[in-house]
């Protein structure tokens, strides 16, 4: 049992840093110093990989177009929409005013049918940093690990600033690490300091990887729960032992 944010940190080969996860469901920014997750550093964001699948149907769906085209919309081809052909803006605004699609893309569905992603294609994951286009009032996830290493002693916030991993699946959108990147710069603008975001190509499961890594070492023997004890104990063991 383990932290998952401290998991994206071991497959990235670090114990300190700072986690930033957008999965499926959830997104988290988790503070790790020396291996210890620290909680007052720890922020969540109810906007991830669901939620944006389901920002995408809505933007198609405003958009005139056959029925029938709409009705093609099933929760496989969204998915396979929004990871093959959506990204991340790192002029969200100035693409907005653009006249037609910076990059135009077109989908045949299953079906046979032909979809035209436009604006679409970037205005999908863009609520990962502007939760109020999905009526969250949170701040967006580059605010949140702002928040985050504010909460640190400023020695171990600039040891953070430059080991700032990203995880999770929602993380892999093209131009996803640079706009992190950008927006955390653009926040701690004039404190001196430069922020480097580390983004792996494998780390849309990069906590699984960090899993298996962290349960060979015997020095995380104290997280393991044993097939034996659980055999003898069952699955509520877990909440005697952790």
């Amino acid at each position: 049992v383990a932290n998952s944010g401290f998991l994206s940190l071991c497959a990235h080969g670090r114990v300190t840093g700072l986690a930033v996860e957008a999965g499926a469901a959830m997104s988290h920014v988790t503070s790790v110093h020396e291996g210890r997750t620290l909680r007052g550093g720890t922020r969540c964001l109810g906007v991830a990989g669901d939620h944006l699948s389901r920002h995408l149907q809505r933007l198609l769906r405003d958009r005139p177009a056959e029925p029938a085209v709409l009705q093609a919309l099933t929760k496989k081809v969204l998915t396979q929409l929004k990871e093959q052909y959506c990204y991340v803006s790192l002029d969200y605004e100035g693409d907005l005013r653009e006249k037609g699609s910076p990059h135009p893309a077109r989908f045949q569905t299953p079906d046979g049918r032909w979809i035209t992603l436009g604006k679409e294609r970037f205005c999908c994951p863009e609520p990962l940093f502007r939760p109020e286009l999905l009526q969250h009032s949170c701040p967006g996830l580059h605010q949140l690990a702002g928040q985050s290493l504010r909460t640190l002693p400023e020695h171990v916030r600039r040891h953070m600033l430059g080991n700032i991993v990203l995880s999770g699946g929602s993380s892999m959108f093209p131009g996803f690490p640079e706009r992190m990147c950008l927006e955390l710069n653009s926040l701690f603008q004039g404190a001196g300091v430069h922020v480097e975001v580390l983004a792996n190509p494998k780390r849309g499961t990069a906590a699984w990887a960090g899993g298996s890594m962290a349960a060979s070492l015997t020095s995380f023997r104290h997280s393991w729960m044993t097939k034996d004890e659980y055999q003898e104990h069952g699955a509520q063991y877990v909440h005697t032992k952790f």
